[in-house]
């Protein structure tokens, strides 16, 4: 790999004293990797301005390596995560929302990067009443065990039970804590999001005194391979944070694999999107899949996925992994649930073939955190916040404006039964 020019400064080792949190410092007490909230990394990118940051689903061991790599030769701020799908109780892949920190930690001591990472919780589903008392039992060992920012995602359910569930597991996730909501399931251009539905979401948790970090919408975007082209509406999503502009709530893009660079761009430049999660093109990249230059795989005529020879992983194990995929009967995005069964299989393999698979996510990352995301240098940035605020801990960015008897149970049942609303197909939209 080429050697990356590390050298750790003042601030970052005043930033690293002062700046993890307290689960971060109890598990990894000697440690010199910079893990820290949610918050630093939103608030690094707003303070550089017209920028957002890669979040960095690790489907992999190889994923987490190359991204880390990457973002530190961007000098840039980094999330690192999981969803529930992913990585929870029904995992398909080897990291998983229990042990990604561990990989973070330990990768980022080794190499002797510099760079703040967050790790989030992409995700947490809630999609019916019964799962929220089992979320009240994870949530929290979610955090014992290492993670630092969350995702409460319970936008499969109706627009009242959605900010419900919010308000009830909030008391669940540590105060400073990264804080993500989520209004419209990731459908595409099914089910829109509209500013209703957003600002009935972020009012009725702002009545409770809860302030996001983070709302992701459904803005025209899919999870897995972006097979229409049209993908994420700019338009929409900044009409939509234009109306959340009071509440000081940021952007979180799902879905950004295969999108062009230039709605991409525009996506940072144009709208208070802080974060945008990647997961399948990196997935592909360090595969040594055939990608357009957005990430998106390529098909041969047969509607197969193309491995480039010489690149990513062993051609014969490759080969392996698509009978393994036939006899399944698994094809395009679910492709993905080959990263369980062959992660070990992967780890077993020569130290070139290892390095260039971690080398092609490097590569990837570097580019798409300088050339798109214009994240760069928001590494030095996030250590200033840490400073200045003396405290891993940054607060609230918005405060309380809404009246709390305003937003009642039921209240909250009565305005949603009033909006208009379309959720778009039934279906299973998990990434």
């Amino acid at each position: 790999m080429p050697k990356l020019d590390v050298k750790p400064t003042p601030e970052f080792k005043k930033a690293l004293e002062i700046g993890r949190p307290p689960n971060v410092a109890t598990l990894f007490p000697n440690s010199s990797a910079l893990i820290v909230s949610g918050k630093v990394i939103d608030r690094a990118m707003l303070r550089k301005g017209k920028c957002m940051t890669i979040a960095v689903n690790g489907r992999s061991s190889f994923v987490v390596r190359g991204a880390l790599r990457g973002a530190q030769r961007a000098n840039a701020a980094i999330v690192l995560e999981i969803a529930r799908s992913e990585g929870g109780a029904n995992a398909y892949c080897h990291v998983n929302m229990w042990n990604l920190a561990q990989h973070v930690n330990q990768i980022v001591n080794e190499l002797g990067l510099t760079i703040p990472v967050a790790i989030h919780a992409d995700h947490y589903g809630i999609k019916k009443p019964e799962d929220m008392a089992g979320a009240k039992a994870e949530i929290p060992s979610l955090f014992e065990s290492g993670v630092t920012s969350i995702a409460i995602d319970a936008s499969h359910m109706p627009d009242d039970q959605n900010l419900l569930a919010n308000i009830e597991l909030r008391d669940y996730v540590p105060s400073w804590a990264g804080y993500e909501t989520e209004v419209g399931e990731i459908k595409g251009k099914a089910g829109l999001s509209t500013p209703a539905e957003a600002l009935f979401l972020i009012k009725g948790l702002n009545a409770h005194g809860i302030h996001p970090d983070w709302i992701a919408l459904n803005n025209g975007t899919t999870h897995g391979l972006e097979a229409e082209g049209e993908g994420i509406q700019v338009g929409l999503t900044r009409e939509i944070h234009e109306a959340l502009a009071p509440y000081k709530v940021s952007g979180a893009q799902h879905g950004t694999s295969g999108n062009s660079y230039e709605r991409l761009k525009q996506i940072a430049e144009q709208t208070r999107t802080t974060k945008a999660n990647v997961a399948t093109a990196l997935q592909m990249v360090s595969w040594g899949v055939k990608v357009n230059e957005y990430g998106n795989a390529q098909l041969d005529a047969d509607g197969k996925f193309i491995k480039e020879s010489g690149k990513g992983l062993d051609d014969e194990i490759w080969n392996e992994m698509v009978a393994y995929a036939d006899k399944q009967g698994w094809s395009g995005g679910n492709y993905k649930k080959l990263n369980l069964p062959f992660e070990c299989r992967l780890l077993g393999q020569s130290r070139e073939i290892r390095e260039r698979m971690v080398q092609g996510v490097e590569d990837f990352v570097a580019s798409l955190l300088t050339d798109v995301f214009h994240a760069d240098g928001t590494a030095e940035i996030a250590y200033e916040l840490i400073n200045e605020a003396g405290s891993f801990d940054l607060g609230a960015k918005g405060e309380r404006i809404e009246d709390p008897a305003e937003w009642t149970p039921e209240k909250i049942r009565e305005r949603a039964a009033a909006m208009d609303t379309d959720k778009g197909p039934e279906g299973d939209f998990d990434d």
